[in-house]
């Protein structure tokens, strides 16, 4: 049966992908502005959370839970912090910034994004194997740190996905997967971005298929190396390490654009391939 599942998985992720993006594309309330000057739309994210969401139910349906809520979940609040993180009222700067906001009063559209990835992790976390506690806690850093990871990652067209395509296929991941290969063209092509829905859904999605695996030792190795990661990308930019490197800036650079290849920021700061919402205001 299982089999069966992932057989279907992959197909069931790509067309439920397609069919949102068919339905979401022409929505003028999701066009944005890459860091190019390039009109594209953020439908991406929601029929990325949509199918690779559908396509992890197929594939291990004993999880359907878990997998609705990890991908749903974050995706939902990604999108949230998409549309409207722009705005005056939601302004604030990393954490530190959204904690101060809320000691004024204000709830950031980045407090609310943070406050439900880490819920939906660990509610998605409490309905997979191993129900200890302390196997809990740590499935949800996973999951929610998976989560933020892949937000970290989506400063190009096209490198979350890729990143996902290559997590996923030694997890079997095979729902995700069809979700990230039917968008692929689109998000290199500059058509459609996916933003912190797309990218935290995809994220939540492959942290549930490894800790649904995973012991207590996996889930805490892989946590502190999530932790490591992202406390890296505090300190040096990814884009900087990927274009250092021959191999990893090769497999960055397929596929996309050919004037994207010398399109560094003269300040050395990676330029984005996130929305730029319509506010002068910077993102959390």
């Amino acid at each position: 049966m299982r089999f069966i599942g992932g057989a279907l998985a992959g197909p069931v992720g790509g067309g439920v992908a397609r069919a949102a993006l068919r339905a979401l594309q022409d929505n003028p309330a999701l066009e944005r502005t890459n860091f190019r000057g390039r009109t594209v739309s953020l439908a991406g994210g929601p029929a990325l959370a949509l199918g690779a969401t559908a396509g992890a139910i197929v594939h291990r349906p004993e999880h359907a839970a878990a997998n609705a809520i990890a991908g749903l979940g974050a995706g939902a609040v990604g999108l949230y912090d998409d549309l409207v993180g722009g705005r005056p009222e939601h302004a604030a700067k990393g954490f530190r910034g959204h904690l101060g906001a809320l000691r004024q009063g204000r709830v950031t559209s980045g407090l609310v994004k943070i406050a439900g990835v880490g819920a939906a992790g660990l509610a998605a976390a409490a309905l997979l194997p191993r129900k200890r506690g302390i196997d809990v806690l740590l499935g949800a850093g996973v999951i929610a740190g998976a989560a933020n990871l892949f937000n970290l990652l989506d400063l190009r067209p096209g490198r979350a996905l890729k990143a996902g395509l290559a997590a996923g296929t030694p997890l079997g991941a095979s729902g995700p997967l069809g979700a990230a290969g039917a968008l692929l063209p689109a998000d290199l092509d500059e058509r459609i971005m996916l933003g912190d829905a797309g990218a935290n859904a995809l994220g939540a999605l492959l942290g549930t298929a490894y800790t649904a695996r995973a012991g207590t030792f996996g889930r805490l190795a892989a946590l502190a190396g999530i932790v490591a990661l992202t406390a890296a990308s505090e300190k040096v930019s990814f884009t900087r390490v990927i274009e250092g490197h021959p191999v990893l800036n090769a497999v960055d650079q397929w596929g996309r654009r050919q004037e994207d290849s010398n399109n560094s920021e003269m300040s050395g700061k990676p330029a984005e391939s996130k929305p730029r919402k319509p506010s002068p205001y910077p993102r959390g």
